[in-house]
């Protein structure tokens, strides 16, 4: 049940449109199930003083792809209504047309590009008006006796449209319709939503609250769940399907999975029937760029070869929407990435893909919205659909597809994939900065639990996590890749970054510090990659290791014999792995730093202080003694190492496998040869 948040102390120092405006639309999409995100779009009509200081009525009205949920005053655009208003003695206008015309009737420079339904809230002979696509409208509209179904609720307080894709036909139909039905309290769209209105912004939305409120009434009075669940879990771990899932799908870019196990997605999927339903077409015209018009239906229960059923499956779903974009193009579109944007997956719950983690959640919650619409109007009347000629009119109509253009513009890798073990300080830390920088999603892995949460939260944006990992320890490091998969559906990119170093005279290693620093420095390079090469093969597009060794893993360390030699196996394990990872597109190189002390765990540690006594100097001389070592006199800092990685580990280097690259300042005992 929707419940009011309108709160009369808030508003009250709110005394101009444009604020309340933003308050009352705020307050609409913090209720999901009354406003899709990225959905409707709100209006208020008042009269404002132009740069001339003339008195002009304006319409104020939600600009073209930005959530209401978090909107504030700078994401509406205004139209002086005058210059608007005359469109509705036209008889046809095209969109080029409305958006040209519209784009002339702007009262204020800089502002958005106006609401897609602009003529519908101006046309609307009220001051406030809102359009919202409830779930409990959309049961009502999106059933087989749709009409008929709203009469029982509305009677003849409500006016009725049938679909017609938004725009200027649309608008002026509504228009018409009100100015025959002049004591009409709302508007109900077939298949569409909702329209409202008051004579004040409180009024509006205590209106439209009270007719959700009715719709809601009627949906609980029918007094059945279609929805009721029952399956089994799926007897296949995660691991062994999600990696194969993601990597049919990242044929032509990278995408981010995310997945929702619960018990409400679980009660649809795993219920008798759902197959059936899903494939009847999207809930609401809304949602289609986010999650196509069907979704696609993976049933993995019983499979033996899971990875091999995923794929045919989304090979199926490609070929499929192929024949759907031939169906119904016209000449000169372009067809998407032809891939399910949710999948189903009974005994386990719904997958979607976006370009990024957000994009996978939109997908996610306009289809738990969704579930909530079809479940209603299958048991008011049976769910019905836009048919697959409208479905494809919204998908790729161009004024629905501007929305798009607003996102930021890609970055390298965007969709990308990465866990950095050691993530929690020095080059490790700088890493995990540098890649989200680039769009990467992020797993900090660290052997301090703290400092990998600290990393993650200080990246944000949910595209970071931070979790322990022992990489001396074999399920600790197979949790790690697991829980990277669970978060995201696979790997891209693994960078080991994790280290310890020791120094010491050979007769004085202990057998304790010789086996620690080829447990961390090697065998924390072997057990990860190993994990790693599981996801590869299974996604089957490719991936990028990166080790981190050192200088000394090419030069003779006096002192530090078992850090060298351990370094300087990990080096050679990593060009094994550029040998054995090239047939399935597996990158491995090597990144060799030399004496990066800031930020450095290990440079704060007994290390500092046995390589000056190796050197005969004092500690806090040993930034100006490794300055002066290298041939560009320059001490080396953990961005820089951290450049060097992502080049290697992104697709600028996308041919460069098996090579060692050093970022020391040029040490010449250190140049390969």
């Amino acid at each position: 049940m929707t419940r009011p948040r309108w709160n009369d102390r808030e508003a009250a120092g709110l005394t101009e449109a444009l604020p309340l405006l933003a308050y009352r639309s705020r307050l609409l999409a913090a209720d999901r199930s009354v406003c899709n995100i990225y959905g409707g779009n709100t209006s208020s009509k008042s009269i404002e003083r132009d740069h001339l200081g003339r008195e002009v009525p304006v319409l104020w009205v939600k600009g073209s792809g930005s959530d209401m949920a978090d909107c504030s005053e700078r994401a509406f655009a205004g139209l002086k209504l005058d210059e608007v208003m005359p469109l509705l003695d036209r008889e046809e206008l095209s969109d080029e047309q409305m958006v040209a015309y519209l784009e002339r009737c702007a009262f204020e420079p800089g502002r958005p590009r106006q609401s897609i339904e602009t003529l519908l809230h101006a046309f609307c002979p009220h001051p406030e008006v809102d359009h919202t696509h409830p779930d409990a409208i959309l049961a009502l509209a999106c059933t087989a006796r749709g009409e008929a179904a709203a009469r029982e609720v509305f009677g003849e307080r409500m006016v009725w449209v049938d679909y017609v894709r938004p725009g200027f036909e649309l608008s002026r139909r509504i228009a018409l319709t009100l100015q025959e039905n002049p004591k009409a309290e709302c508007v109900v769209m077939g298949k569409h939503g909702l329209v409202t209105w008051g004579a004040t912004s409180k009024e509006c939305y205590e209106r439209t609250l009270a007719i959700i409120e009715e719709a809601e009434a009627a949906v609980r009075e029918a007094k059945r769940r279609v929805w009721v669940g029952g399956g089994e879990d799926l007897d296949l771990p995660a691991e062994e399907w999600l990696p194969a899932l993601r990597g049919a799908l990242c044929t032509n870019r990278r995408y981010v999975l995310q997945t929702d196990r619960s018990p409400r997605a679980r009660e649809m999927v795993d219920t008798p029937g759902a197959e059936r339903l899903s494939a009847i077409g999207a809930a609401c015209p809304d949602h289609l760029v986010h999650t196509r018009r069907v979704p696609l239906w993976l049933d993995l229960r019983g499979e033996r070869d899971a990875p091999s059923a995923v794929r045919e499956a989304v090979s199926r779903y490609r070929t499929e929407y192929e024949a759907y974009f031939r169906r119904h193009a016209h000449s000169g579109e372009e067809m998407f990435d032809p891939i399910p944007r949710v999948v189903l997956v009974p005994g386990y719950g719904i997958v979607t893909a976006g370009g990024d983690s957000a994009q996978a959640d939109v997908s996610r919650q306009l289809y738990n919205r969704a579930i909530e619409v079809i479940e209603g109007a299958e048991v008011i009347g049976g769910f019905e659909s836009l048919t697959e000629g409208e479905a494809f009119g919204i998908e790729y109509w161009p004024l629905e597809l501007y929305k798009l253009t607003l996102r930021p513009s890609p970055r390298e890798l965007d969709g990308w994939i990465a866990c950095v073990t050691g993530g929690g300080s020095g080059i490790g830390r700088a890493t995990c900065r540098a890649l989200h920088a680039r769009g990467a999603h992020v797993v900090v892995a660290d052997l301090d639990e703290s400092a990998a949460v600290g990393v993650a939260g200080d990246l944000g944006d949910g595209r970071a996590i931070g979790i322990r990992c022992d990489v001396t320890n074999e399920a600790s490091v197979e949790q790690m890749v697991v829980r990277c998969v669970e978060q995201w559906g696979g790997l891209d990119l693994l960078v080991c970054s994790a280290g310890i170093a020791t120094s010491a005279p050979i007769e004085e290693i202990s057998v304790e510090d010789w086996r620690r620093n080829f447990d961390v420095l090697t065998l924390g390079c072997f057990l990860p990659t190993r994990a790693a090469f599981k996801v590869w093969r299974a996604q089957g597009v490719g991936g990028s290791l990166v080790a981190v060794t050192s200088k000394n893993a090419l030069v003779a360390g006096r002192n530090a014999s078992a850090y060298s030699a351990a370094k300087a196996a990990a080096q050679h394990f990593t060009r094994c792995m550029a040998e054995e990872g090239g047939a399935i597109g597996v990158r491995a190189n090597c990144v060799l730093p030399d004496a990066v002390l800031e930020g450095s765990a290990i440079w704060d540690s007994a290390w500092r202080l046995d390589r000056a006594k190796s050197y005969g100097i004092k500690p806090e001389e040993l930034e100006e003694f490794y300055r002066q070592r290298n041939a560009l006199r320059v001490n080396i800092l953990p961005e820089d190492v951290a450049e060097a990685i992502v080049f290697l580990a992104g697709p600028r280097s996308a041919k460069t496998t098996g090579c060692s690259m050093t970022v020391d300042g040029g040490v010449s005992a250190a140049y390969p040869r």
